[in-house]
Parts: structure tokens; sequence; C-alpha cells
């Protein structure tokens, strides 16, 4: 059980509280469900994180709330709430938003679509939901590449490809996807730093640069840079699969839902514009002692496209 002082604690908005109750929601988000719905009536909904094991009563409290129009500046953080939540009830609420705006809808900077994607999830064109994220998450640790390999060169710096991830498509981390065969993931590991880097991908492990990367006008001339020397082997199962860290040594995860340390950013594939299944995190601090920020890496199977980006604090 949490300590009931806890709670009290996050209710009266002590930022350590809130803290802890966050890394419970990422270690054990399960224990959180009792005490949800007072952390509701308090107006605690930051970060969403929180509600990720929300139960139906608590999703439809959100969601009437949201219908009444109440508070229309809170509306943000209920919608995040609902999209942790991945509950039938929320997908079921911000498909009819999508047609039916609530109040304080102008006021946002993204629409209902792209909140469901902080919660690992989006609703397509035709109104379906797809979820973009697994269930099954494994550690990823970094080792030294099996053999140095001779890569093409980044059309963009000219440094060396960089072999993000070599991965069996039968891994259980990859069911989401619906990828079959070998997946190779081959980048820049310094233009993706700047910009998402797309790459066509073949079940037999095939990776090359897409011809539709456009660099970006503000990556200015660089000096080619070898790639890193590591790549990560598939360890033990997570716990659950939100134990991705992009801050820690160790946090690099296979599957599961990402820690983004920005926005959500799931890009759209290239090829037919739906968006892209999340794969997986590389930390920094995993690739290097002084590294920072994380790569994330997708792929759309349907159209043979993998991406990868990146983000820092």
């Amino acid at each position: 059980m949490i300590d009931e002082e806890l709670i009290s604690r996050a209710v009266a908005d002590d930022d350590d509280a809130i803290e802890e109750l966050t890394e419970i929601a990422n270690s054990e988000p399960e224990r959180l469900t009792p005490y949800l719905g007072r952390l509701l009536d308090a107006g605690v909904l930051w970060p969403g994180t929180m509600y990720r094991h929300a139960g139906t009563d608590v999703i439809e409290r959100v969601v009437a709330l949201v219908d009444a129009g109440e508070q229309p500046k809170a509306l943000g953080h209920r919608l995040l709430v609902l999209a942790y939540s991945r509950h039938e009830l929320a997908y079921e609420a911000m498909r009819r938003w999508i047609d039916q705006p609530p109040a304080g809808v102008d006021a946002l900077h993204v629409g209902m679509a792209e909140y469901a994607q902080e919660g690992g999830w989006t609703i397509n064109p035709d109104g379906s939901r797809r979820d973009l994220c697994g269930d099954v998450a494994y550690e990823w640790h970094l080792r030294a590449a099996p053999e140095p390999q001779v890569n093409p060169a980044c059309p963009w710096c000219s440094s060396p490809l960089w072999i993000a991830a070599d991965l069996d498509g039968a891994s259980p981390a990859l069911a989401h996807t619906g990828w079959t065969g070998r997946l190779r993931f081959r980048t820049c590991h310094f233009c993706s730093c700047y910009d998402t880097v797309f790459s066509e991908v073949t079940p037999d492990g095939g990776s090359t640069w897409w011809a539709g990367n456009v660099r970006p006008d503000y990556l200015g001339a660089t000096e080619p840079e070898e790639p890193p020397t590591l790549r990560p082997e598939v360890g033990p199962a997570r716990a659950n699969p939100f134990q991705a860290s992009a801050w820690t040594d160790g946090g690099s995860t296979l599957g599961g839902h990402p820690q983004w340390i920005q926005d959500a950013e799931h890009p759209p594939c290239p090829g037919c514009g739906l968006i892209m299944d999340y794969v997986g995190l590389i930390g920094g601090a995993d690739l290097d002692e002084y590294g920072e920020g994380a790569y994330y890496l997708h792929v759309h199977a349907p159209c043979g496209f993998a991406a990868v980006n990146y983000q820092q604090s």
C-alpha cells in the first residue's frame, strides 16, 4: 500500500511527493489505482502517467468533466490523463471529440490524435484505434559491435552510417508492429539528432537511406564523425512496459513505451502518412559516459520504412 501521507502531500502540491508517485507509475502503476479518485478530486492531473492504471470509474468522471466544459483550461491535462490510461472509454470519447470538439479545444496546440500518441496509441483517419507501443519490453545492453563493418556514408554529413540495432523480428517486443524477418536500423548518429531520418527496410535485414530525406536548413557544414561502436543486445524482460529511461544508465529498452524527453514524437510513415510503430529507445547515457538525450526507433511494416529520431533536454 502507498503511504496516505504521500497522497496528502501530492494533493497539497508537494513536488517531491508527485515525483515519487511518478516513479511508482513507471514501476508499479496498479498501486496508484485506489488513490486516483482522490487525486482527481484535488485536480492533481500532472503528470498524466499517474493514471496509467485508472479504472472505469475515474475515466468516466474525466470524460464527463470534459463533456461538461468545466474548467476548459484543464482540458489539455485531462486529455493526457485519458491518453495515458489507454482505456477503451478514453478512445471512444476522443474519437467523438474529433467531430464534436469540447470546450477549450481552440486553445490546444495539437489535435485529439496527437494527444492519444502521448499514451502510445493513435486514432487513424478512418476513426479506428491502433496501439503504437507493445506491452512487452526488454532491457537493452549496449555492447561492442561483433565486428567492424564498412557502412555507406551519410549523404548529409559524410559520416559513416550507424547500425543502431539489428533485430530478430520474431521478438515478442515487435509483435505489435507486424514485422517479420530481420529488422536493421541503419541511420546517421549525427544527423538524426537534428531531424527524423528514414530508411527503407526489408525482412532480410536490408536497410538503405531513403532518398526522400530532406536535409534541414539549420544543419550547417560539419566534419564527418565516427558512429558509436556499441550496439544493443537484448537482455531480460522488464517487469512492465513503462521502465525505459531516457535519462539514466541502463535505461535503453527494446519494446514497451518510450520515455519522451519532450512531447511524444511518433513520426508519420513517408509512404502512407500513418503513424509509425515504436520499437525501442537507446539512451545517450548508455552510449557514452557523458552522453545525454535518447534515440527513438520506429518502423511501419506495411510500407517497409524505419525511422530514427532524437530528443534531449
